[in-house]
């Protein structure tokens, strides 16, 4: 089963990263891949058991449940319903201080395809978007365009 990582610096605190990128009532914000993101249920909180449905611009969607939550250094999710192609699929956020002034904020995903043949691919689709959305979070943050 593949296993992806991108990692960024970021100058700004760990705990406003982890919020930000936990807050799906703003994810659109910074998040060029997805067209739609929201949890699901009656509570607004990100927490062992939450729930949330992100839907790329490709229409593509993937519900996810959150499986591990140590704010503000990991949030940790696996996939509860998504694309056929897709056996399994689980990715983390983590963030780790720096100094006073910068965060690294970690992108992993690990999954399987039903489709063996089209894991390397799908390996480098996944990569390609991690960075995106990193590089992205980092320009905004950085430029007080998200907060």
């Amino acid at each position: 089963m593949p296993n992806i990582q991108s990692e960024i610096i970021i100058l700004g605190d760990k705990t406003a990263l982890f919020n930000l990128t936990q807050n799906y009532n703003i994810r659109l914000n910074w998040d060029p891949f997805l067209k739609e993101a929201r949890l699901i249920g009656p509570k607004n909180e990100v927490k062992i058991g939450t729930r949330a449905l992100c839907v790329s611009k490709s229409g593509i969607g993937m519900e996810i449940e959150y499986i591990f939550v140590q704010e503000p250094q990991v949030a940790a999710m696996k996939m509860t319903k998504g694309p056929f192609i897709l056996k399994s699929f689980a990715g983390s956020w983590r963030f780790i201080k720096i100094d006073d002034f910068s965060t690294r904020v970690i992108f992993r995903y690990h999954f399987s395809s039903r489709f063996k043949t089209l894991e390397p691919i799908l390996k480098i689709i996944f990569n390609n978007q991690m960075k995106k959305r990193l590089k992205e979070l980092k320009m905004k943050f950085e430029n007080h365009e998200i907060t």
